[in-house]
């Protein structure tokens, strides 16, 4: 079976209390920001997926022992190995990473025009689409320890943000999310020395953090930064999309159901006038020579920069494949405040790009 939801969108706008929501807890619910049609599509795709069904999917041929893979992060657009029984099959896969520079499928939900709205209220007007994920957490899988995202992806300024799309019904039991409310003011700690994460040093108080993402509490450090706050579960129904902050620490425990998985879409994103250099695209020369800077690997979504930005392969409407002077005129024009030397009265009116300021 193959469906498209259709592409049909009517601008969300964010509201003031959730705009406040947001800024004050960390994280923003939004209810059924996907329709029912995506919600099956992305619900057909990712059992496709699991069952080797893509096209794209080329055969692993390695002899897999169920009673030793407990989930890894696979780069690659593989398919189980074909002997599984479609049960062990379900099973392989816990995350995918980067599918967007794969499938289409992938690359229109990362740039989905509803998340993008919702992203240019909390980070915007400028958005830059940095990585996908995709979960598959069966029953039995593991969760991740408490965490925070910018320590894996630093962006400077640090505007990260995340868009966690659920593809099924989530709750405690088959291993939502958990969010240490406000503890987005926390700084991001950083890594004990060998560990592979970025942090910031520079805060009189700040430690070194070790077992970041074990989800073992005794042995992640960030547990007790986490427990100095409320920590709420965030129930979703498939279609809802959360929305955090790359400081505010959250959590998944173990997906406790005999028989429900708890699949999602993630999507990172930050401002797209920050620099970053993580996340480099290594199928082309993608990475600034002298600076490291990544951002030629990552797609400008929504509004402008003055920083390079990758197009979209697949195609998927965005601002990267606008004109220079599209993307300025879409961005509309800033004002400036003009004094009156007669009434000393401030004032505004718009700016003209063109205009030099006289001697």
């Amino acid at each position: 079976m193959s469906l498209t939801a259709p592409i049909t969108h009517q601008k969300y706008r964010v509201s003031v209390q959730e705009f406040r929501t947001f800024r004050e807890q960390g994280f923003l619910v939004v209810r059924g920001l996907l329709s029912p049609l995506e919600v099956q599509e992305l619900q057909q795709h990712t059992a496709d997926l699991m069952q080797g069904k893509l096209p794209e999917q080329r055969e692993r041929t390695a002899d897999w022992d169920p009673s030793r893979h407990t989930g890894t992060t696979q780069q690659e657009l593989e398919a189980p190995p074909e002997h599984l029984s479609p049960e062990e099959k379900a099973a392989y896969f816990l995350r995918i990473h980067m599918l967007h520079r794969k499938l289409e499928l992938h690359e229109r939900y990362l740039l989905h025009p509803g998340v993008l709205d919702v992203l240019e209220a909390l980070i915007g007007p400028d958005i830059l689409a940095l990585q996908s994920m995709l979960f598959i957490k069966g029953p039995g899988k593991p969760g991740q320890g408490w965490h925070q995202d910018s320590y894996y992806i630093p962006t400077e300024p640090d505007t990260l943000c995340g868009a966690w799309m659920a593809i099924d019904d989530v709750d405690e039991y088959n291993g939502a999310m958990w969010f240490s409310k406000g503890s987005q003011q926390e700084p991001i700690y950083p890594p004990v020395s060998g560990q592979y994460g970025f942090g910031q040093r520079d805060l009189a108080g700040t430690f070194e953090v070790g077992g970041v993402s074990n989800p073992n509490d005794e042995e992640n450090d960030l547990a007790r930064i986490a427990n100095r706050y409320d920590q709420l579960l965030v129930s979703a129904r498939a279609g809802d999309v959360v929305f955090f902050g790359g400081h505010v620490l959250h959590r998944s425990k173990k997906n406790m159901t005999l028989d429900r998985f708890r699949r999602s879409f993630v999507g990172h994103y930050c401002n797209a006038r920050s620099f970053t250099q993580w996340g480099a695209d290594d199928s082309v020369a993608a990475r600034d020579p002298i600076t490291g800077m990544s951002n030629s690997s990552h797609i400008l979504a929504r509004g402008d920069t003055h920083l390079p930005f990758a197009k979209p392969r697949f195609g998927t409407p965005c601002a990267a494949l606008l004109s220079s002077e599209e993307r300025k005129s879409a961005a509309g024009v800033s004002t400036r405040m003009m004094g009156d030397m007669e009434a000393g009265m401030m004032g505004e009116m718009p700016i003209d790009p063109t205009l030099k300021d006289e001697d």
